[in-house]
């Protein structure tokens, strides 16, 4: 049976993401997503735990990643755990755990932007177009005749 590599978080950036355009033309962003979440100990005290996840997203979302999110934005993020190596400079094998976005939800508006595309708009990669987010003309038509 082959195995399930399916994550889902909700948070907020804890910077802007970082773009970088590879040689061959691909689009990649990198930034780090908060995620918490509140219990209560043993002393009935209120105590939040964070958790910080490297996420990357590549082509066309992370486009729309550079173009609409900023630090503090909320964001609704599928992918899958990716563990890469790398040898640093004095030569020591390093490992890096990231989260590979392949859809993502924008939960708000936050930011400087006033052109925010709705927060129910889902992206992943087979859906963004070339050069912008789709109009709502792309959108599928909603018909009034629903038997309720």
């Amino acid at each position: 049976m082959a195995g399930i590599n399916k994550v889902i978080l909700v948070g907020n950036l804890g910077k802007d993401p970082e773009i970088r355009t590879l040689e061959s033309g691909a689009v990649v962003a990198k930034f780090p997503l908060a995620t918490s979440e509140t219990y209560r100990n043993k002393n009935n005290e209120k105590v939040e735990q964070t958790e910080w996840h490297n996420i990357v997203m590549w082509r066309g979302l992370a486009e729309i990643a550079e173009k609409y999110l900023r630090k503090g934005s909320k964001v609704f993020i599928e992918g899958k755990i990716r563990t890469r190596t790398y040898e640093d400079k004095d030569k020591n094998k390093r490992y890096v755990t990231e989260i590979e976005a392949d859809n993502m939800l924008m939960l708000d508006g936050k930011g400087e932007r006033t052109d925010f595309p709705s927060p129910a708009d889902t992206y992943t990669p087979s859906s963004l177009p070339k050069t912008d987010i789709a109009s709502d003309s792309s959108k599928p038509d909603v018909s009034d005749d629903l038997p309720f």
